[in-house]
């Protein structure tokens, strides 16, 4: 029986690295373990999770384990943060590495791994994450305006395979972004 796969990336974030063997658990999908596997996906240069399965390489965006990212140990309060706003959706905190003088992050509760990944059955989760945003920012005191902002995938820059909205704020920002 197989017990592991060998992975593309597993960083601090919860990305997966090369060469890594993943254990596989009850709740995790079944792959195919494949000794070689960095080789094989090296030329990819992607850093979104990877593994080979049944003969063909596939993107793991949507794993079964989104929850097991740092935000998922953040929601579960496996690992402190500084929770600004919490209710039975989503949770808000600032940002261990802050790109303005606040920077807040606004999860879903829900697993969700990217923007591109939500479903129109989640319509309601993702306006009641923009209220929130708007929410937080006012009770922080953003009263001059702020950023809120998405990172989708790789060339959108997404680090943390959980989908998660940006609220930058307490300076004039400029534009454009990036």
């Amino acid at each position: 029986m197989v017990n592991h796969i060998y992975v593309h990336r597993l960083n601090y974030y919860g990305s997966v690295l090369p060469g890594l063997k993943y254990p596989l658990g009850e709740d995790c999908l079944t792959f195919c373990a494949m000794s070689h596997l960095e080789s094989a996906i090296a030329p990819l240069q992607k850093r979104s999770p990877i593994a080979y399965n049944n003969g063909e390489l596939v993107r793991l965006s949507r794993m079964s384990d989104t929850n097991d990212t740092i935000f998922g140990k953040i929601i579960r309060k496996e690992i402190p943060a500084d929770i600004v706003y919490e209710d039975n959706l989503c949770l808000a905190f600032r940002d261990v590495n802050p790109q303005a003088p606040v920077h807040i992050l606004v999860i879903p509760k829900q697993a969700i791994a990217k923007l591109s990944d939500a479903e129109s059955k989640d319509h309601a989760l993702m306006g009641h994450l923009l209220l929130t945003a708007k929410r937080v920012a006012e009770q922080v005191g953003l009263t001059n305006g702020y950023r809120v902002v998405i990172n989708t995938g790789d060339d959108g820059g997404q680090t943390v395979y959980h989908l998660h909205l940006h609220i930058l704020g307490g300076r004039s920002m400029g534009w454009p972004p990036g």
